[in-house]
């Protein structure tokens, strides 16, 4: 879902069938609300979550949500699926439809997945320049060395893709047990650089997004709304 903008005199013209050479002597009389203020303005620019009303009725009042999920295993990351239990399955709340999925994880992956309804949001977060670490827990089946350390440091080349990894942070936690911190999404990418060490991967559990933390408190598959200052550390990191 886009929040794209728009011009009010368009917005009014669309909504209540008023001519757009009109909308203007409609503003001057104050009889147009953008957010609990008289728009005066024919060019104001609003977007899909402004709240507009016209003579007290609301011609819009769609609100911004931000979810936080702790995701379980064995449930895919999508909105939609004949075969499989999807994230939007699970939500226990009456405005699932309206959320699509910010940054999928891998159907027996778990953690923090965050959901909206806002698609400029959802698109900031998977641009390249912003440069946004995801950090995950991964349980492995074999013990780990420092080789791991300086290997994902470097990179890796996949050849069905023909692309060379960014650099990704590797911290051994215990012999089993590594963080990794990487700034890219390649499919399955945690799974096949593990790989390359003939390594399986038994366990992995996404617990931050930049500097937002997932809410621990949360038991698997259950959600919550982020607060403002959850928001303004995805916006400002």
């Amino acid at each position: 879902m886009s929040s794209s903008k728009s011009r009010l005199d368009r917005f009014i013209s669309r909504q209540t069938g008023i001519k757009r050479g009109d909308v203007r002597s409609v503003l001057a009389q104050g009889r147009v609300l953008v957010d609990g203020k008289a728009a005066r303005d024919i060019a104001q620019q609003i977007d899909q979550f402004s709240h507009v009303t016209f003579d007290g009725r609301s011609l819009q009042a769609q609100q911004a949500l931000y979810v936080m999920l702790n995701k379980p295993a064995a449930v895919v990351s999508a909105t939609k699926d004949a075969e499989h239990t999807t994230v939007i399955d699970i939500l226990r709340r009456d405005d699932r439809e309206q959320l699509h999925i910010a940054g999928r994880l891998d159907f027996n992956s778990t953690g923090l997945l965050l959901l909206s309804n806002d698609g400029d949001w959802s698109r900031q977060l998977s641009l390249p320049e912003r440069q946004i670490p995801k950090v995950y827990t991964v349980t492995l089946a074999q013990p780990l060395n420092t080789d791991y350390v300086a290997a994902f440091a470097a990179g890796m080349y996949f050849q069905y893709e023909n692309i060379t990894t960014r650099p990704a942070q590797l911290r051994i936690v215990s012999d089993y047990v590594a963080e990794v911190s990487l700034c890219e999404g390649r499919y399955h990418q945690i799974k096949r650089m593990f790989g390359r060490f003939q390594n399986e991967v038994l366990t992995l559990h996404r617990h931050r997004i930049g500097g937002l933390d997932l809410d621990e408190s949360l038991a698997p598959g259950e959600s919550r709304d982020l607060t403002r200052s959850e928001l303004a550390q995805i916006a400002h990191y």
